[in-house]
């Protein structure tokens, strides 16, 4: 039995942000970690053939850099090895008609395409663009705040002291919309509007759903300002220099240590024990980075002490599932509606606003999707490191699709576990990019497949391969996130905290759930 001032139950990037402050505030820090590999969703490996690095589910690291932790950290984060490959044409859309849409970070190009389907387009554009700083000012600082009422005070005195009543409410009409009100009120061309709603189907904002404006709006617009950050040689570089911090500052990262119970006294958490019997103690805090659902009969196997929140935990609502298909190429692929589309990290494939509405209805209703949301994404294009010398990766992530199948909107699937129908759905999500880039079998020298199963079976913390751990609707987001009391990150148990994607402020590469927690306790 070992003792340390805080146990980690899960070795995330959120858990290691934390685990690297509170070390580097001279806590005596574990690791625990049930995989043999240490990241959760945020890792990189040869899934198909030598020499070819996947990113097994995060690819963006965009919030990562401009996190708060990073700004804090980023001298020891690159001593640690951290680099990034920055990207200029960030995301587009290619459509059934021919026509495509890209933004990148240079104005120009971004409003000379957009002004080609519309001139009020581009001039809306641009205004968006020109106040976008003022706006991200307040946005940013919400999300970036713990869900405290001192906090949200004084997130809303800043608003109201610089944008007046009637700006205050246009911002707050901004977080309620849904992003089809959002893009109809701004946008006139559809394939503008589709290309900008594509980005709240990574997290599970259909475009009717309300609270998913800001999504699309802050991706497309920081993208535009800013451009767009990937990982050199994979995302995990970060999760190789988080642990480079915690190990450096004498923490331990233990991995292929499942953690099989919390263990409580008098109601206060006081360290772990794990599968293989060792039992360790927690002076001041154990940090699980889990799913909430985790809690309930295994973590805390008599509860938490507290019904409500014990009801809450199981009742938490994930949202849809995710394929994940990674294939080795022997080129990128010739998008038939320009060669430019070759330049872009994020290719979306998705017809209309009605389709992704489609696509997400059948999926809550238990359907395989008949032409599902895919994100087409190109890493080697912008970083070549990561396969042999003119060989490429392919990063496509199927959206949205259930966790269990009770049918086939297409009809040619018969229902059945997803270990039996994933390489026929596979088939069907590669036929959709081939309908934009002909060829594409030709080149492909390996795959991996990953189900919502599948991703569930790798992190258990992807519950029905849900892959933002949580739905980000509003009954669940803010200060209702996992839970309403509860979103600080806190639990009823004394030095029991949560962290991760499942806690305020939610999915994304940001570390903001680890860091805000590891000021909260020990201090800036």
């Amino acid at each position: 039995m070992s003792e340390f001032d805080a146990i980690f139950v899960g070795a995330g990037h959120n858990s290691l942000a934390c685990a690297a402050h509170l070390a580097l505030k001279g806590w005596k820090i574990a690791v625990f970690e049930r995989s043999q590999a240490i990241g959760g969703a945020v890792r990189t490996a040869e899934y198909t053939l030598p020499g070819f690095r996947h990113d097994f589910g995060a690819m963006n690291l965009s919030l990562f850099a401009g996190s708060a932790f990073h700004r804090k950290y980023a001298n020891e984060l690159k001593s640690h090895g951290l680099e990034f490959a920055p990207v200029a044409d960030c995301f587009a859309s290619a459509f059934p008609d021919g026509k495509w849409f890209g933004v990148s970070n240079d104005l120009a190009k971004t409003a000379a395409r957009m002004a080609a389907f519309s001139a009020a387009d581009a001039a809306t554009w641009r205004r968006l663009v020109d106040a976008f700083p003022g706006e991200a000012e307040h946005l940013f600082r919400l999300l970036g705040s713990p869900m405290s009422a001192r906090a949200l005070a004084g997130t809303g005195w800043n608003l109201w002291r610089k944008k007046g009543f009637s700006g205050t409410l246009d911002t707050a009409r901004l977080l309620l919309s849904s992003p089809r009100a959002w893009l109809e009120e701004n946008f006139e061309t559809p394939h503008v509007r589709t290309t900008l709603a594509a980005w709240g189907m990574h997290l599970d904002f259909a475009p009717d759903i309300a609270g998913g404006a800001v999504f699309p709006y802050l991706e497309s617009m920081a993208n535009q300002s800013f451009g767009m950050v990937l990982g050199k040689g994979g995302a995990d570089t970060i999760i190789r220099a988080l642990a480079g911090m915690v190990t450096a500052a004498g923490g331990q990262i233990a991995t292929g240590a499942d953690v099989a119970e919390i263990t409580v006294s008098g109601g206060k958490a006081t360290g772990v024990r794990l599968a293989s019997g060792e039992t360790h103690v927690a002076r001041k805090a154990v940090v699980a980075g889990v799913a909430p659902k985790a809690l309930q009969g295994k973590l805390l196997p008599n509860g938490s002490g507290d019904a409500g929140f014990d009801a809450a935990m199981k009742k938490f609502r994930h949202a849809p599932g995710t394929m994940m298909i990674h294939l080795a190429l022997d080129g990128l692929p010739d998008w038939s509606a320009s060669a430019d589309l070759r330049r872009f990290a994020y290719v979306h494939l998705a017809p209309s606003l009605d389709a992704m509405s489609l696509v997400y209805q059948q999926a809550i209703a238990g359907l395989l999707p008949d032409q599902p949301v895919l994100v087409v994404g190109q890493p080697t294009t912008v970083d070549p490191t990561r396969a042999p010398e003119g060989k490429h990766v392919l990063w496509v992530q199927v959206r949205m699709l259930p966790a269990e199948i009770l049918g086939d909107a297409a009809g040619k699937i018969a229902p059945a576990h997803w270990d039996a129908v994933k390489d026929a759905y596979a088939e069907r999500a590669l036929d959709i990019i081939g309908s934009y880039a002909p060829g594409l079998r030709k080149k492909i020298l390996g795959r991996a497949v990953f189900s919502p199963l599948d991703l569930e079976r790798e992190n258990p913390n992807l519950v029905g391969g849900d892959q933002i751990c949580g739905s980000h609707h509003l009954a669940q987001n803010f200060l209702f996130r996992p839970a309403r009391s509860f979103a600080r990150w806190n639990t009823p148990v004394a030095n029991l905290y949560l962290t991760g994607a499942a806690t305020w402020p939610g999915a994304g590469t940001g570390a903001g759930s680890g860091f805000m927690l590891a000021q909260q306790l020990g201090g800036n």
